[in-house]
């Protein structure tokens, strides 16, 4: 039988043009197991010394959110774009998980995605 009919992909943070620090909204992702690929897609950043810090932070109750270990992406600057990848355990996350953008320099923008990709406990 294939797993593949099991596999979700959803947006932790749309594609979206941005220029300001922001938080994403909660995802719950209580009904995934095993390993989720979560990526991080980005232009180049315009503007001054642009940069771009993105990470994931996690909640137990979509209030209080916190940084997940190893869910820090490398900073985008104006070098050049940004396509990563991290593989993180979702057993060992909370049951919420949100994107963060921190956006530093003179009028910066960007254009970036963050997805995640995993396996649903159940079909």
């Amino acid at each position: 039988m294939s797993r593949i009919k099991h596999m979700i992909q959803s947006a932790v943070l749309a594609c979206a043009k941005i220029t300001a620090t922001a938080n994403g909204a909660g995802i719950d992702i209580s009904a995934f197991a095993g390993d989720i690929k979560v990526t991080l897609d980005s232009s180049a950043g315009t503007g001054t010394t642009p940069t771009l810090d993105c990470k994931l932070e996690h909640s137990d109750d979509n209030s209080t959110f916190v940084a997940v270990v190893g869910g820090a992406f490398t900073q985008v600057t104006d070098a050049g774009p940004s396509y990563e990848t991290l593989t993180l355990n979702a057993d060992g996350l909370k049951k919420y998980i949100r994107g963060v953008d921190t956006i530093t320099g003179t009028t910066p923008e960007f254009s970036r995605s963050l997805s995640f990709v995993g396996e649903k406990q159940y079909s």
